[in-house]
């Protein structure tokens, strides 16, 4: 789940100081294999959402199914109540760029880009990541613009290891998707993840002077998540004041893993091939 930099989360405080560094929390081996089952849970989820969407469905009832399905297997949903947000979701179609409310009123069609955003909420721990989904026969743009948006996530997470950069990250994400000729949004960041919902740090999906270039360390969770656009990188925010779309109608696409640092490398948490 995306948000705005300026929102401090609401999720349950540690009843613990947890190692910090700089402000960024170093998770134990303990609390990794915690979080591993909190990003499984949410994992689950969307591949069984990404196999069970399809046209006359509507967002409200992928939300029913994956608050039902996170609280089977012994979590709560990260999104629901979070800063006020009412769904265990976030359901964005074709110019939502994210925040997208779920509702009984919008009714999935076939040739649609669907992005689904869900968090698990589990022993302590978060889990947060993203898919696109193309429901039914898209266009070949939107099927470029949903391919691309995966492989910048992956050329960012292809970057991880304790040593490197957070702004190596954010070049190569921002280099693959202008190589392609689509643009980053600049208003939502990916973020640190773990005890709250949103943590330290930003994680920056294009090179910027206002980002702190963290030095990665092992034992960072990072939720890291490039959301490109068709056309222009703006976006503006309807009147539920959740929902962002494009400023000119263009389509969005987004995809986000929750990804630890290892001394050697990464692990995704949230990787739905390994379910």
């Amino acid at each position: 789940m995306n948000i705005l930099s300026n929102l401090l989360s609401q999720t349950p405080k540690p009843t613990r100081p947890a190692k910090q560094h700089r402000g960024i929390e170093i998770k134990s081996p303990r609390e990794i294999e915690i979080m591993r089952q909190s990003a499984k849970i949410v994992a689950t989820v969307l591949k069984e959402i990404s196999e069970l969407v399809k046209p006359g469905m509507t967002t409200a009832d992928l939300d029913a199914y994956a608050e039902k399905r996170i609280r089977e297997m012994g979590a709560t949903p990260s999104f629901k109540g979070y800063h006020g947000f009412p769904g265990s979701i976030c359901s964005s179609i074709n110019n939502e760029v994210v925040h997208g409310i779920p509702s009984p009123k919008k009714v999935i069609r076939t040739g649609d880009v669907l992005k689904v955003d869900t968090g698990a909420y589990y022993q302590g721990f978060h889990g947060d990541s993203c898919i696109t989904i193309a429901v039914g026969d898209v266009t070949p743009d939107a099927a470029k613009l949903i391919r691309v948006a995966q492989e910048a996530l992956y050329k960012g997470i292809e970057q991880v290891k304790a040593g490197v950069y957070l702004l190596d990250l954010a070049g190569a994400i921002e280099d693959h998707v202008k190589a392609n000729g689509f643009t980053v949004v600049e208003e939502f960041t990916g973020h640190g993840v773990g005890r709250n919902l949103h943590e330290e740090p930003s994680v920056f999906n294009f090179r910027t002077r206002d980002m702190p270039n963290v030095k990665l360390r092992a034992g960072m969770t990072l939720a890291i998540e490039p959301i490109l656009n068709a056309g222009s990188r703006h976006t503006r925010t309807l009147s539920d004041r959740w929902t962002a779309v494009t400023v000119d109608n263009s389509l969005s696409a987004q995809f986000e893993h929750t990804v630890l640092v290892t001394e050697s490398g990464y692990e995704i948490l949230t990787d739905r091939s390994q379910l």
